[in-house]
């Protein structure tokens, strides 16, 4: 399961991490959103060696969306060295999303 970040501890766990992270930008009552949660929790599981995955609330943490320009949600951003790297949005398959994580983290 993907693990919930805030303004607290993004910094260590995104910006200061050694491994690629992919931030996952959501709110509770977005319908894409609750589609991606359950592919977002399996691929937090499954790649957890190769890349971290984490959730951010929109409606908690806007600041954060707001930092990283975040104007659509889901909003997949990718983090690699502390800076993003790439970034996706919008509902779509498992196998869409991991193929947009393994270009991510070549």
């Amino acid at each position: 399961m993907a693990a919930q970040l805030s303004a607290k501890n993004f910094k260590k766990e995104v910006l200061e991490s050694k491994q690629p992270v992919m931030v996952d930008f959501f709110a509770s009552w977005c319908g894409p959103c609750k589609m991606m949660l359950p592919i977002v929790d399996e691929l937090a599981k499954e790649m957890e060696k190769q890349i971290k995955i984490f959730k951010v609330s929109i409606e908690e943490d806007e600041d954060l969306a707001s930092q990283y320009g975040v104007m659509s949600i889901p909003t997949f951003l990718f983090f690699k060295n502390g800076k993003v790297i790439d970034q996706a949005g919008g509902g779509m398959s498992k196998e869409n999303l991991v193929k947009i994580i393994k270009k991510a983290i070549k």
